[in-house]
């Protein structure tokens, strides 16, 4: 049974940066209270020219970094009864699936994927969200381990049960019905996080194509450099948006998962109010009641 309030013990907790090295890994993979997990979800084409995600836990079992376990965003880390994909579980649902794999109140966590790290950070951002702050990604994901010929395992890892305690922070996710109201605020910054192309309505995959009106674009990808690495601190600065650091932000793509990417390097910038719209334009551009435009920000 989950609690909503526990005491550290500051001697059993070690903390880590956000941000950690494959070298920093290595190192660590046989930390006892280090937990390690593949977060992966993979685009596959469909025959309309569009794509679909999978779950990438059968490409997990053929090769994973040592001791890591599998997070399912297709799977326990979603509310399945939902009629978007990925939609946030309850805190509770969600602490209860984290203590499954391993991630208990003491624990460091390091998250990576094998897509650009959004998926590792939307985990990342979920973990926050739930008020556990002791969790990092993998800077290159597993992209990064392979092309320096670290080692692989295969099979599939099972943690002991840990308990996660729930102390929710639900300022760090948006309902469309802020969002909504965000609209005419002056003191929110909305953040398209979607490319420049989908962002200006040229392209779409969702029911109706451009950007919720107010909101900037701030291209997820533009994050990273090409070969998949977090930029550097002074990079960053040249992608973030202008304001005060304290003025509410709030992050939306299609589905969360571009937009935890930005929320995480907007947390790294020291951004303190950030929020993501995680259910997106999958559920924002389906009711037709919810205003869209096309073409470039006014």
């Amino acid at each position: 049974m989950l609690v909503s309030e526990y005491t550290l013990n500051p001697k059993e907790q070690k903390t880590m940066d956000s941000l950690v090295s494959t070298e920093w890994l290595s190192q660590h993979l046989d930390d006892s209270d280090l937990v390690i997990l593949d977060c992966t979800v993979y685009q596959e084409s469909d025959e309309n020219g569009g794509f679909y995600n999978v779950s990438g836990r059968s490409k997990y079992e053929e090769g994973h970094i040592p001791t890591a376990g599998f997070a399912d965003l297709k799977g326990e880390l979603s509310d399945q009864s939902a009629s978007i994909e990925f939609a946030v579980p309850s805190p509770e649902q969600f602490c209860d699936a984290m203590g499954k794999l391993g991630v208990g109140d003491n624990s460091r966590v390091v998250l990576y994927d094998a897509m650009y790290s959004a998926w590792a950070a939307r985990v990342w951002w979920m973990l926050r969200w739930v008020g556990f702050d002791n969790a990092a990604l993998l800077d290159g994901g597993l992209q990064a381990w392979v092309h320096e010929g670290r080692p692989l395992d295969s099979g599939f890892v099972e943690n002991t049960e840990q308990l996660l305690s729930v102390r929710p922070r639900p300022e760090l996710i948006a309902s469309a019905e802020e969002v909504l109201s965000s609209i005419e605020d002056s003191n929110v910054q909305l953040i398209d996080t979607l490319p420049e192309e989908m962002y200006r309505g040229e392209q779409t995959i969702y029911a109706r194509p451009g950007h919720i009106p107010s909101a900037i674009n701030l291209p997820g990808l533009n994050m990273l450099t090409d070969d998949g690495h977090l930029k550097t601190s002074d990079e960053l600065e040249q992608e973030m948006p202008a304001g005060d650091r304290d003025t509410r932000n709030m992050t939306y793509c299609g589905g969360g998962i571009l937009a935890s990417l930005n929320a995480f390097a907007m947390t790294r910038q020291g951004f303190t109010d950030v929020a993501v719209y995680t259910a997106s334009l999958q559920e924002w551009s389906a009711d037709p009641d919810k205003p869209m435009v096309v073409g470039e920000a006014p």
